[in-house]
């Protein structure tokens, strides 16, 4: 079996349709249907079966795709112990990690592993959790930077878990702006506000509109960014107020920021793939991202859980 049709089926599985497929492996969709043709010539059975004018996966195309994902995890696994003999981190790790994540974790983690390990090279993603899970487990990243309070995808027993710090959810306006003083703040107090808010569906719009129906009014939304930069730079001009996770407050921008009221934080975790322990490169790249000093990290058996 080619490892690569074996990846182009593990997708399917993942990402529902061929198209799909075609767009993440940059293929046509007549060229990975003639290679998951071609593995089904190789493994002499019916892999797919077509209803209407979608294709789905067959009983044992599902459990081919699904232990598709450890033999090519294995795979990688043997190539870097061949090419360090598993003591030296070696081989290539992709990351996926949300926007807020990128400046403060991810990248100060990925400079002190150049310094460290040479011979490890770390591809960066930027993944909202919507899309990091997914590509998690469908084989497109090897470890991701995510929260555990992503209802809509939530991390199940496919997946390993290590908490790595907790953040805080602020209330941000423009300098001068009433509430910039000093104490906790009822966000029943700016129900009248004009509100900035990341682009729909994302973690952060659905946790921002949940707030502020629990405190009774329904947000004025002005604008959308799906970069926490434009909605800082829209604060700062004094246009909206916006709820941001504390990562994301970027301390060039002339804003100010306020605890809630009724406290809310976000679980921040690193995830991998359950199965085998993870190889070398993985596993340099988890303790470098456990080093923040500056976030504080979540209590054992608190909302992060012991890594599991």
């Amino acid at each position: 079996m080619n490892p690569w049709r074996l990846r182009l089926l593990s997708q399917l599985d993942t990402l529902g349709t061929v198209r799909a497929v075609a767009q993440a492996a940059n293929l046509s969709p007549s060229s990975v249907s003639q290679q998951l043709a071609v593995l089904e010539t190789e493994t002499r059975t019916q892999l797919l079966e077509r209803t209407g004018r979608r294709v789905r996966l067959t009983p044992a195309g599902l459990i081919l795709a699904r232990r598709a994902r450890a033999i090519l995890d294995h795979m990688n696994s043997v190539e870097a112990e061949l090419r360090g003999f598993g003591e030296e981190p070696a081989g290539l790790v992709r990351l996926g990690a949300f926007q807020s994540a990128i400046h403060t974790m991810a990248v100060p983690a990925v400079s002190r592993l150049a310094r460290e390990h040479p011979h490890l090279d770390v591809e960066l993603l930027e993944l909202e959790p919507h899309a990091s899970m997914p590509a998690l487990r469908g084989g497109d990243a090897d470890i991701i930077v995510t929260t555990t309070d992503f209802d809509e995808l939530p991390l199940g027993p496919d997946l390993d878990i290590v908490p790595l710090a907790m953040d805080p959810i602020l209330l941000v306006v423009p300098p001068g702006h009433p509430a910039a003083g000093r104490g906790a703040v009822d966000l029943a107090a700016y129900a009248d506000e004009a509100w900035a808010f990341d682009i729909p569906q994302s973690y952060m719009a659905n946790l921002a509109l949940r707030l502020c129906r629990q405190s009774g009014f329904e947000p004025r939304v002005v604008c959308r960014f799906s970069n926490y930069m434009m909605t800082l730079q829209h604060v700062e001009a004094g246009l909206s107020i916006a709820l941001l996770p504390g990562l994301a407050v970027d301390r060039r921008y002339d804003v100010t920021t306020r605890e809630l009221a009724t406290p809310m934080t976000r679980t921040i975790t690193a995830a991998i793939r359950h199965g085998s322990p993870p190889r070398a490169a993985v596993r340099a790249v988890l303790e470098a991202l456990r080093h923040h000093p500056e976030l504080p990290l979540p209590l054992p058996g608190g909302d992060g859980g012991p890594p599991r």
